[in-house]
């Protein structure tokens, strides 16, 4: 059963953001790691990086895929997860808690407004999944 937190918004890219005031913690969603299948790599930017909206801030490598990860939002990195490079099935096994990616310092938080709540990330899915 695919888990979609009410506490996160979400982009068409399946990268989630959590919001604490200017701060974004960012990682992917539980249907997109569902999809990957077992994570073997991932690579995430350097701490002080200026990521871009609707750039790519790394990759995640799967058995399956290698896929560009788009940033939702632009700010800079202020903190990387160090316990999934320690542990990259983290990111499998609770991609919305623990598998969290990067911490971004907002440049703009309006970029959250072209975000999906809840609700419309899992019509989104659904859409997505009829059209595979």
């Amino acid at each position: 059963m695919k888990v979609f937190p009410d506490d996160l918004l979400y982009s068409r890219e399946h990268i989630w953001v959590r919001v604490e005031g200017d701060l974004a913690t960012i990682g992917i969603t539980d249907h997109a790691q569902e999809k990957l299948g077992e994570i073997i790599s991932l690579d995430l930017p350097e701490v002080d990086a200026y990521l871009e909206r609707d750039e790519p801030f790394g990759s995640i490598e799967s058995a399956k895929a290698v896929v560009e990860l788009i940033s939702p939002i632009s700010g800079t990195v202020i903190s990387i997860n160090e316990d999934i490079t320690d542990d990259i099935g983290i990111v499998n096994s609770d991609p919305h808690d623990t598998g969290w990616m990067i911490i971004v310092d907002m440049d703009d938080p309006e970029e959250l407004e072209d975000l999906l709540d809840t609700r419309g990330y899992q019509d989104f899915v659904i859409e997505e999944t009829e059209v595979d």
